[in-house]
């Protein structure tokens, strides 16, 4: 972790890693939390392994869908951890993405309560990491966790 151009986060979550890793590579699962609520989010492309897609639309209305998100997964290692990037887009082609390219690490470990959830994001220089923090990365990627947590956590409690 370098302070001058990663952001991080972390967070317990109160459901084991599978609920989470669940969460995370099940396309309806992912569509309930992926963007901060009161927007919805339709998955294009899930596909979680090395090389996969990640492609998602945003909504602010439920009906008018526009582009989001659209990556490559660059390391799966099953219910331990991703990687993705979205300075290289689904079809492998460099990409140069609004408002910032970067690289986010997932990692999921075993705790006492659950689930130990840390994401780093990586960015190439300070100015591309204070305008992602300036945007609000921790407010933004909080609710997202938070909303993760709630998927989660509902899984785990059937």
């Amino acid at each position: 972790m370098n302070p001058d151009l990663d952001l991080t986060l972390q967070r317990v979550i109160r459901a084991p890693r599978a609920a989470v890793w669940s969460a995370w590579t099940d396309p309806s699962r992912f569509e309930k939390w992926w963007v901060p609520a009161p927007a919805v989010c339709r998955v294009d492309r899930l596909d979680v392994r090395p090389g996969g897609a990640f492609v998602t639309r945003l909504s602010d209305d439920g009906v008018d869908f526009v582009p989001h998100v659209d990556a490559t997964f660059l390391v799966v290692d099953e219910s331990e951890r991703i990687v993705f990037t979205n300075a290289i887009d689904s079809a492998w082609r460099p990409a140069n993405p609004a408002p910032v390219p970067m690289t986010a690490e997932i990692t999921l470990s075993d705790h006492p309560d659950g689930t130990d959830y840390r994401i780093v994001v990586r960015h190439g220089d300070p100015a591309a990491r204070a305008r992602h923090e300036e945007l609000g990365f921790l407010e933004g990627w909080g609710s997202v966790t938070k909303q993760l947590a709630v998927v989660a956590e509902s899984r785990a409690a059937r």
